[in-house]
């Protein structure tokens, strides 16, 4: 695997195309009394296009409580079957914008809100710190024939690129 650590824009247009595709995150906080992150799958609603990752959450949640104390998340995407990862440590800040929910919001938050005015409806402003990226850049099979080989022959291939996302 090759290295291409990507800057700002580039970084962004990465970040915003691997989050699209994936959607969903693990999203770990902290809580100080514990050894081990909290975590938790998420669904992102949006990287803007300063690269800050937005979610839909409640004030009742661990991840609400966990916040609040310690400002910090990580996230974990992953699609395995396209050979995809991205992991993210970011500042997190809790926000109450309506036009952000109202923008936001779909029929699957009812199973958790009363509607879109649900007074616990909060949203999650994370901004990335940390991010690095893995890309096979093919699908499963065309990776693992590309591994095959390389195997076979004794000669690496490159099997896609990883790096750094500096946002």
């Amino acid at each position: 695997m090759s290295t291409e650590h990507l800057h700002e824009a580039e970084a962004i247009e990465k970040l915003q195309s691997m989050v699209e595709k994936i959607c969903i995150a693990m999203l770990s906080t902290f809580e100080d009394s514990k050894r081990f992150p909290h975590s938790v799958p998420m669904s992102c609603q949006e990287v803007d296009t300063e690269g800050n990752l937005w979610f839909v959450f409640s004030v009742e949640s661990e991840t609400y409580k966990h916040i609040m104390k310690t400002p910090k998340a990580s996230l974990t995407f992953a699609s395995v079957n396209d050979k995809e990862f991205l992991s993210i440590n970011t500042n997190a800040q809790i926000l109450s914008i309506p036009t952000r929910i109202d923008m936001y919001w779909n029929p699957t938050f009812e199973a958790w809100f009363d509607g879109k005015d649900d007074p616990n409806i909060r949203l999650l402003k994370l901004t990335p710190e940390e991010a690095h990226y893995w890309d096979s850049g093919k699908n499963k099979l065309v990776t693992f024939l590309k591994m095959a080989t390389s195997a076979i022959t004794g000669i690496k291939t490159d099997v896609g690129k990883e790096g750094d996302l500096n946002i």
